[in-house]
């Protein structure tokens, strides 16, 4: 159900709050919900590009209505979120006592498209502790939430994830913490709607979404998932963790209450930073440790087409150890951890990192004809600020969530924990900029994440691409008809000796006039394939671009030297190609190095780690061993999949549509 007010219902209800109970108006609400058709009520674009363009967004943002965020000082409303990805300057905590922001943050240039998606579980709680007229402000739980935000933050959320329920003030049944989250809930959809650009221009698209939030209580692994929906065709409520305790519990509920449901609602799930998941966020088995099976997987392939392979706690790209990885880039942004618990446990190669990940898919496949792991990826900020975008290595701030708190004060020295980073963005490819462009360009996956940076990443396969096809101005137009790009099934070939070929292109951040992009360093392909006796392979190419080519930045003044690429081309060629294996292909651009976000500020502060002297209170970590001074930042294609007969799990599913 859709929550958008015409003009005249919206002015009756600014003048019936002054005689009702915030507690009656939310039924008043609920009644006064408008259902609409959201991309029949839109202008067309003006602008359309034939050969689709990248917009870059993020799609993980939480505002003053996720519990971790609010117990953080963070007040930000989705409406100042969306506000935040079109450019305007926002306050952030700490709150001097009169209400005024004391640290502000702006980006240097606006998202195409953005997705507030708030916590779930607990959304209720949270606006029923910060509203005095709401039933249950004055309960217990309450008073610990307003005067003891830390402890209020593990309580409850230890109620939400290991018990699955409420706190006790909800009442029979939940009622009146299902009654609170209404209106949150619909201010997030009425954000969503007041945003939208809805004219020929279509400047700026947002999606209304929401964060379900599980975790494994036996290992402390990340289930975390975000749901997009596609237009303001809506359930009534979100399904939290503790009402759907199970990922195929959620895909049943979003099947059941949405995508099948007939009223024109169309939904999918992101998994999010499964480098955090202890290895429970891609098992090879169902929710209930049994072996895969072809439903499962099925239900997994429909609802899950993208992965975030980028975010504020960590890169899920690939697992990296001296002596076990050859691949030295997998150490990107690793953290130390393997889950999201605190647990003190290492990461493993079987914590879940995308790149196995996908070899378990080509595996699954060969024993049940489906592959529950064909996903692209994305990447985003998962700032708690309300910040979408914020992923700038020179001004970040910290992203909240499970790093720094700064609810009573700015934080002395360094505004985040060193093993954290300022996250990625999501870039979709798409003939427009309009809701259902860029969905389904997610559902096609043709999708790509980066660290960070606008770098433009194009990939595409086929069986006959020409050497010379980077020298031609019309390579993509060219590429589209005779291959296909990321994220799709690549058909066979013809004849035994046909070899897959590979356009691979990317072109460094244009940056703005005050602050340049980075140069490109080289540009690669990464494959992984199971032979026709079950093993797993993966190789790590590079294709274009030098990675020798003296690239350098002073760790103290932050200054880079050395050449690097504006653009990057090449049709590679893959002549080691077994038609029996099924394989899986993926490009990776990196740039050359810069200074992390953490050296960036102790070189401002002054810290000479081979002079005592300098290093002041509160960057103590400039010089502990465990901090990463350098940054290669990236971007990863989604991948392009090959199957020695074509897919039967995947044409069934009806994805064969979106290549």
């Amino acid at each position: 159900m859709s929550v958008v007010l015409n003009s005249g219902r919206r002015k009756w209800l600014q003048a019936a709050r002054q005689c009702c109970s915030v507690a009656m108006l939310l039924s008043i609400l609920a009644l006064l919900a408008v259902p609409t058709t959201a991309e029949s009520e839109r202008a067309p674009c003006a602008t359309q590009a034939p050969q689709k363009q990248a917009f870059f967004g993020d799609l993980h943002v939480h505002t003053r209505y996720s519990l971790d965020a609010s117990t953080q000082g963070t007040r930000t409303t989705p409406a100042q979120a969306y506000q935040f990805a079109q450019g305007k300057n926002i306050g952030i905590q700490p709150w001097t006592q009169d209400g005024k922001a004391q640290r502000s943050l702006q980006l240097s240039r606006p998202l195409d498209f953005a997705m507030v998606s708030d916590h779930a579980e607990l959304i209720g709680e949270v606006y029923m502790c910060n509203t005095p007229e709401f039933e249950g402000y004055s309960s217990w739980q309450c008073l610990i939430y307003r005067h003891w935000s830390r402890g209020a933050f593990y309580l409850f959320n230890y109620m939400a994830t290991i018990e699955q329920s409420h706190l006790g003030q909800c009442g029979d049944d939940d009622a009146v913490c299902l009654r609170a989250a209404l209106q949150p809930w619909q201010e997030t959809q009425q954000a969503a709607e007041d945003f939208y650009d809805r004219s020929a221009q279509c400047e700026f698209t947002t999606f209304v979404g929401y964060e379900w939030t599980g975790m494994d209580s036996s290992n402390g692994g990340n289930l975390h998932r975000n749901v997009v929906f596609r237009n303001a065709e809506v359930p009534r409520l979100p399904a939290s963790f503790i009402d759907e305790p199970a990922p195929h519990l959620l895909w049943d509920s979003l099947r059941d209450n949405c995508n099948d449901s007939g009223t024109g609602c169309d939904s999918l799930v992101i998994p999010h930073n499964s480098n955090y998941s202890a290895g429970s966020m891609f098992t090879g088995l169902t929710d209930d440790g049994a072996p895969m099976n072809a439903e499962y997987a099925a239900s997994r392939a429909r609802f899950e087409p993208l992965v975030e392979i980028m975010q504020h706690k960590g890169a899920s790209e690939c697992y990296f150890e001296v002596g076990v990885t050859e691949d030295e880039l997998c150490a990107f942004e690793q953290l130390p951890k393997d889950n999201i618990a605190g647990f003190n446990d290492p990461p493993t190669p079987d914590t879940g990192f995308v790149r196995k990940v996908l070899v378990d898919g080509l595996v699954i496949e060969n024993e049940l004809g489906i592959n529950p792991y064909q996903f692209g990826v994305i990447a985003s900020t998962d700032t708690h600020l309300g910040t979408p975008g914020a992923a700038r290595e020179d001004l970040f701030l910290g992203h909240g969530g499970a790093g720094v708190s700064a609810e009573k004060e700015i934080p002395l020295g360094l505004p985040d924990e060193l093993i954290y980073n300022p996250g990625g963005l999501a870039v979709l490819w798409a003939h427009e900029n309009s809701r259902d462009a860029l969905f389904d360009a997610m559902r096609r996956r043709e999708a790509y994440g980066t660290s960070g940076p606008r770098i433009i990443s194009r990939f595409f396969a086929g069986w006959d691409f020409p050497e010379d096809l980077c020298r031609s101005p019309n390579r993509i137009e060219r590429a589209y008809a005779g291959g296909v790009p990321m994220g799709s099934i690549l058909p066979n070939g013809l004849g035994a000796q046909a070899r897959p070929t590979f356009l691979v292109t990317a072109s460094q951040d244009a940056g703005t006039p005050t602050t340049p992009g980075t140069p490109l360093q080289r540009l690669q392909v990464i494959k992984g394939w199971v032979d026709t006796s079950g093993q797993r392979h993966e190789r790590v190419v590079d294709v274009a671009g030098n990675a020798d080519n003296g690239a350098a930045v002073d760790l103290q003044s932050c200054a880079t030297s050395g050449s690097g690429f504006t653009d990057l081309c090449t049709v590679w060629v893959d002549e080691d190609f077994d038609p029996s294996e099924r394989a899986y292909y993926y490009s990776r651009a990196v740039e050359n190095p810069t200074c992390r976000w953490s050296q960036r500020m102790c070189a401002s502060a002054g810290v000479n780690c081979a002079l005592p002297d300098t290093i002041s209170e509160g960057y103590e970590g400039c010089c502990v061993a465990e901090h990463r001074p350098v940054v290669q930042e990236r971007a990863w294609s989604s991948p392009i999949w090959y199957s020695p007969a074509s897919a039967p799990g995947s044409a069934a599913l009806g994805l064969a549509r979106f290549q």
